[in-house]
């Protein structure tokens, strides 16, 4: 029996008090991940760019996993399929980068930035995703592991071209 991986995207950003704009570009990014048939993974609180991008895949008929920081499933957004608990607060920050195959930032706070970083330590590529993070990042950028875009139809692109230059085949 063959097995076949399935494609993960990290989405990572804000949980509470994320704009609206995020909240929207989220939503859109979780629906345009499910419509090519990709994983999405986050941080699977009932909050933010978690809540946003998970009801987004759902809608469209996505798989979403979500990594919680405590051991409460009923913590979890309700657009979480699979929900795991940790018990490890924001150490599983580790969790949600290494189980991506790539990882997609929108805008949020020290959390975010964390899981950022990981993903850059890790060798991840990463996708910011209307997220302006001026010069910190721009040794990232010019070893080609750090991008950044305007709009999640961008994101979608930048995320086909990794998956084609990784497995040698279309998304």
């Amino acid at each position: 029996m063959i097995k076949v991986h399935k494609f993960i995207v990290g989405v990572m950003g804000g949980g509470e008090g994320v704009s609206r704009k995020t909240a929207e570009m989220a939503y859109q990014l979780g629906k345009l991940l499910a419509n090519e048939g990709w994983v999405l993974l986050c941080g699977g609180r009932a909050a933010g760019v978690m809540e946003a991008s998970a009801k987004g895949a759902k809608e469209a008929g996505g798989l979403t996993v979500g990594i919680l920081p405590g051991r409460d499933k009923s913590m979890a957004s309700r657009y979480i399929d699979i929900a795991i608990c940790t018990g490890m607060g924001d150490g599983r920050n580790y969790i949600n980068v290494l189980s991506s195959d790539i990882v997609v930032a929108l805008p949020g706070r020290a959390g975010t930035i964390s899981e950022i970083a990981l993903a850059l330590k890790s060798g991840k590529k990463v996708i910011l995703l209307d997220f302006d993070t001026g010069d910190l990042f721009d040794y990232y950028r010019s070893e080609g592991l750090l991008w950044s875009v305007k709009t999640p139809e961008e994101a979608i692109r930048l995320i086909k071209e990794y998956h084609v230059s990784k497995y040698n085949s279309p998304a």
